[in-house]
C-alpha cells in the first residue's frame, strides 16, 4: 500500500517537472511568481488593497497549472480550456498594467508600492505574452480544422 502512494507522488513530482520545462508551464510559473512578489511587496505597502488582484491573478494561474500539468483539459473537454485560458491571461494582463501603473504613478513615498507596480508593469507583459501566445496556438488550430471539411459538398 505504501509502494502505491510513492509511486503516485513519484508521478506527481516527475509531471510538474516535464510541465515545468514546456513553454506554458515555465510562462504559468512565471506569472505564479511573479503575483507572489507582488502580493508580498503589496502586502508590505501601506495601500494593501492593491493585492487583491495579485491574489486573484495568482491562484487561477495555479488552477490552469494544475489542469494543464495534469492533463485534465484532455479529459473533461465541457469546457474549452484554451479560450478560457485565454481570457484569463488577457483580463489578467490589462488589468495588472492598469493597476501598476496607479501604483508607479501615485506611489510617491511609498516604496513598497512602487516595487509591487514595477512587478505588476513585468507581469502585464507576461500575461500579455501569454495572451499572445494563446491566441497563435487557437489560430493555428482554427486553420487546421478549417481545412478539413467535408469532401461531399
Amino acid at each position: 500500500m505504501a509502494d502505491a502512494t510513492a509511486s503516485t507522488g513519484a508521478t506527481c513530482v516527475e509531471k510538474f517537472k516535464s510541465y515545468v520545462k514546456t513553454q506554458k508551464g515555465f510562462i504559468l510559473a512565471g506569472e505564479i511568481l511573479l503575483s507572489f512578489i507582488i502580493i508580498i511587496c503589496y502586502a508590505a505597502s501601506v495601500y494593501t488593497g492593491y493585492s487583491a488582484l495579485a491574489i486573484c491573478e495568482m491562484i487561477f494561474a495555479m488552477v490552469f497549472f494544475g489542469i494543464f500539468m495534469m492533463e485534465l483539459d484532455k479529459q473533461f473537454q465541457l469546457v474549452n480550456w484554451m479560450w478560457s485560458d485565454l481570457f484569463r491571461a488577457g483580463i489578467g494582463a490589462v488589468l495588472y498594467i492598469i493597476t501598476s501603473l496607479v501604483c508607479v504613478i501615485g506611489g510617491a513615498g511609498d516604496g513598497a508600492r512602487i516595487a509591487g507596480g514595477v512587478f505588476g508593469l513585468i507581469a502585464g507583459l507576461l500575461f500579455g505574452y501569454d495572451t499572445y501566445t494563446i491566441y497563435l496556438q487557437i489560430k493555428s488550430t482554427r486553420q487546421h480544422t478549417a481545412a478539413s471539411t467535408d469532401d461531399g459538398v
